[in-house]
């Protein structure tokens, strides 16, 4: 093949108190990465995909991933042209730079024939990600592999597939503002106190019970977030007001998407999830915030290759 496309789901980091380790990828909009093989050696950013997004292949979500692919496979002879297409909102907290590294990692793989399994793959995109906003792998596990990931460990790599139950829809609301991954993890604290660490343990625990279990009403008062979401929530205008208004229409569960500014709630049924995502527009147009969302179910599918354009 000369030509190849990739696409990698959105996703929800941070999933609730699952600060860094529980994440999910969701149905709907996503990146996708198309690579031509280029007689150039390295990589080339034909199409950044947004004015805003460098197409310098050192500082590229996509060019990284690719680059580190190539590197793995021992490729040096030929190079990379790539076309991004970003349908993730930027610093938007729904998972952009993580599905444009994976895309752009499973793009390159599959020009090169393959040679790397999924694991190495996502030790790739961990370069750019780790490079442009963290070492971290809520986002980017979910987007490679599809479904609800507990991540265990980065090194090794070891994570648990949640089961998803089929009646969980996720409420996804973005806010017209930016925040930077790198600045929402700045103001989170070095340290907590021990009765906020065992409260998170049990958060985590409960909501890992619900999806196991498949009853989605323990999921109640399980997403409760005292670590990362106090700190961030002063940066995001209204939140507050969003959070009591999912709630107040039926929500199981609401908090900021990955570092913010989307925010997401939980619910077991079309009817709500409509009813959660009026109220939590209506919340922020009382503060005077644009806001758009959608109504998704987690991808089981992860990144996947589609036909060329």
């Amino acid at each position: 093949m000369t030509t190849v496309r990739a696409f990698a789901p959105g996703g929800i980091g941070n999933l609730g108190p699952g600060l860094d380790i529980l994440g999910c990828a969701i149905t709907g909009p996503g990146d996708a990465v198309q690579a031509t093989r280029s007689e150039r050696p390295g990589v080339q950013v034909i199409d950044s995909g947004h004015p805003e997004l460098p197409t310098e292949a050192d500082r590229n979500a996509a060019a990284i991933a690719a680059g580190e692919v190539f590197r793995r496979a021992g490729v040096s002879k030929f190079g990379i042209a790539l076309r991004v297409e970003k349908g993730l909102p930027l610093a938007g907290g729904q998972g952009g730079s993580a599905a444009s590294a994976v895309a752009g990692a499973v793009a390159a793989n599959a020009l090169l024939g393959d040679p790397l399994d999924r694991p190495e793959l996502l030790r790739a995109a961990l370069v750019s990600e780790e490079r442009l906003s963290g070492r971290h792998i809520d986002n980017l596990a979910p987007s490679l592999f599809g479904g609800i990931l507990l991540i265990r460990s980065i090194e090794p790599l070891d994570f648990d597939r949640l089961p998803a139950p089929p009646a969980l829809r996720l409420v996804l609301v973005h806010p017209a503002m930016r925040l930077r991954t790198v600045h929402a993890r700045a103001v989170l604290p070095a340290t907590v106190d021990r009765a906020t660490a065992l409260a998170q343990a049990t958060a985590v625990a409960a909501m890992v019970a619900a999806f196991c279990l498949g009853d989605l009403t323990r999921l109640r008062g399980a997403v409760d977030d005292r670590i990362a979401e106090p700190a961030r929530a002063s940066l995001l205008p209204g939140f507050a007001e969003v959070k009591r208004a999912a709630i107040d229409a039926g929500a199981l569960g609401c908090s900021i998407s990955g570092g913010g500014p989307s925010t997401f709630a939980l619910t077991d049924s079309d009817e709500t999830a409509a009813a959660i995502l009026d109220a939590m527009l209506a919340a922020y147009g009382r503060h005077g915030i644009t806001a758009s969302g959608r109504v998704e179910r987690v991808d089981e599918r992860g990144a996947r290759l589609e036909a060329a354009r």
